[in-house]
């Protein structure tokens, strides 16, 4: 039993936590300078072969959905949760408090002033609730004020938001599902197995004065195949501006070259579609035929040495670099220029309407909110904790018919202990420090 209270005092206590929060910082790190998602080829050919089976053994290749992540950060978690619970009964009790006058008239306060002609005027002046009359132990008239009681819950309300934003941090990020999206104005793709589909509206590419690029603007509409148009949500989204549609958030990714490839087969139309740069297109009736798009260059130029590149963003000598494949099997690479044709067999291909085309990415996170609510109970918990200022006056009557002011501001300082001596003016006596 001395055991279990043991272990129990040390889980919630904030050694524990402090500890658990070196170790997590420590994971973090090493997260951060470990690349993730790698092989084991990938780690040997740039560390050695010991350390490579040493990432993969301990998870460091995607070490913040590791299982020894996922259990510090649970500690983490019941530590926060331990914590705010077992101080839960004497926080309601320090509240309650401090909004009644028994304990307060017991005491001396922090700073009192004796002798005020007026405790009314001064409860005003320091900006106090109106004054309860009541009565001390032996008798005395006595008056008693408090607010702000509400800042005694900063620390707890903040760790409540800590825990929040880990859990709903955590909770998104194993159960988080991601979805890429390409294509041209006027195409409409699945979003993954979610049952959505993905129309692309329209696609601009803004430019300042000078031709730089300055922003990437995808205007995109959401809906069910099957729902009609009362399904369907549409928004714009750029860089570093998403939206939210259907519970999903869209980001404007990338961009590159789209071109409209027109496949003929003895000289009739066969084929027509839209290819991507990083793209393969299979041949209709021939799909181990296939045309890959390895890039495109508007003002083609061809380095000896270096290889294709493009002289500048203008469409002055637009040339497609590409590849053909038959089983698998390279039967050649070479870059088609504006106007020629691609014959394979009695195939022939043409590239017209290139084209820019936007990567869009989906994020479907069911507890952004829990995160999101966790951020907002740590901002109020620290204005809680910093700016709301618990503060207690009363007042007591002497024997001789005057009054003495006694005020307690537990976050106060220096600058209640000022504004208590102004408010008590009146008094024969100075405002001092409780000693």
């Amino acid at each position: 039993m001395k055991a279990i209270k043991k272990t129990w005092k040390f889980l919630c206590s904030m050694r524990f936590a402090i500890l658990l929060l070196v170790v997590l910082a420590i994971a973090c790190s090493v997260g951060s300078l470990v690349t993730q998602g790698q092989t084991y080829d990938w780690y040997a050919q740039r560390y050695s072969e010991r350390t490579a089976g040493l990432i993969l053994a301990l998870g460091l290749d995607d070490a913040f959905h590791s299982v020894w992540f996922i259990v510090i950060t649970a500690f983490l978690c019941l530590n926060l949760l331990l914590c705010n619970l077992t101080r839960l009964p004497q926080l309601i009790r320090r509240t309650q408090a401090e909004g009644r006058p028994d304990g307060a008239l017991r005491t001396q306060g922090d700073v009192t002033s004796e002798n005020v002609p007026d405790p009314e005027a001064a409860f005003a002046r320091l900006h106090m609730p109106k004054p309860e009359p009541c009565k001390t132990e032996d008798g005395r008239k006595a008056l008693f004020s408090s607010k702000r009681r509400a800042g005694l819950w900063g620390a707890w309300v903040c760790h409540l938001g800590i825990l929040l934003l880990i859990l709903g941090f955590g909770l998104g990020q194993m159960t988080q599902k991601q979805y890429t999206v390409y294509g041209v104005p006027g195409d409409a793709k699945p979003i993954g197995d979610t049952g959505w589909m993905l129309e692309i509206d329209d696609f601009t590419i803004g430019l300042r004065d000078d031709a730089t690029v300055e922003q990437y603007t995808a205007a995109i509409s959401v809906y069910r195949p099957d729902g009609g148009d009362a399904a369907r949500e549409s928004a714009e989204i750029s860089v570093n501006h998403p939206a939210t549609l259907k519970g999903m958030k869209f980001y404007q990714n990338s961009t590159g070259w789209a071109t409209r490839v027109n496949v003929l087969k003895d000289g009739a139309p066969l084929q027509d579609a839209v290819v991507c740069a990083g793209d393969f297109l299979p041949v209709a009736d021939k799909p181990d035929l296939v045309v890959y798009l390895n890039a495109f260059y508007p003002d083609y130029v061809l380095t000896p040495g270096v290889g294709p590149s493009t002289a500048s963003a203008d469409m002055n000598n637009p040339a497609w670099l590409y590849s053909v494949y038959y089983q698998g099997r390279l039967l050649g690479m070479n870059a088609l220029m504006d106007g020629e044709e691609l014959t394979v067999d009695e195939y022939t291909f043409t590239f017209t309407d290139t084209q820019n085309f936007t990567l869009i990415q989906i994020k479907e996170d069911h507890f952004a909110w829990l995160a999101l609510l966790g951020g907002i109970a740590t901002m109020l918990g620290l204005l809680l904790a910093f700016y709301v200022q618990p503060a207690r006056v009363w007042a007591v009557q002497q024997a001789d018919g005057n009054w003495t002011l006694h005020g307690a501001c537990r976050k106060g300082g220096a600058i209640f202990r000022e504004k208590f001596a102004q408010a008590a003016g009146g008094g024969k006596g100075q405002a001092e420090e409780e000693r």
